[in-house]
């Protein structure tokens, strides 16, 4: 809320501006939210791709344990980046 000199009327030639968030206010933080969105969505894809590369290589019977091991502790650090981005975009709220 903001307010603005206007005239002599009844209100002493002052005002009350609101802003309703629909103006270019509002953009910024909606397109960051749109950014976080879209990263939240990669990573999401990243760590089932992953998923799915860890199960292939188990499956294949003959693989490498250090890169089995590489791939699982890369899969786990994307879990912690989707949380912590997903706890960005949904705020916790205490009822």
């Amino acid at each position: 809320m903001a307010f603005s000199r206007e005239g002599d009327g009844e209100n002493n030639g002052l005002s009350v501006v609101t802003s309703t968030g629909s103006g270019p206010a509002a953009t910024p933080a909606s397109s960051g939210q749109d950014k976080d969105a879209s990263k939240l969505a990669e990573l999401k894809q990243l760590h089932r791709d992953l998923d799915e590369a860890i199960i292939a290589m188990t499956d294949e019977g003959a693989h490498n344990q250090l890169e089995l091991t590489r791939l699982k502790k890369r899969k786990l650090m994307l879990r912690d980046q989707i949380s912590k981005l997903e706890d960005e975009i949904v705020p916790d709220i205490i009822a």
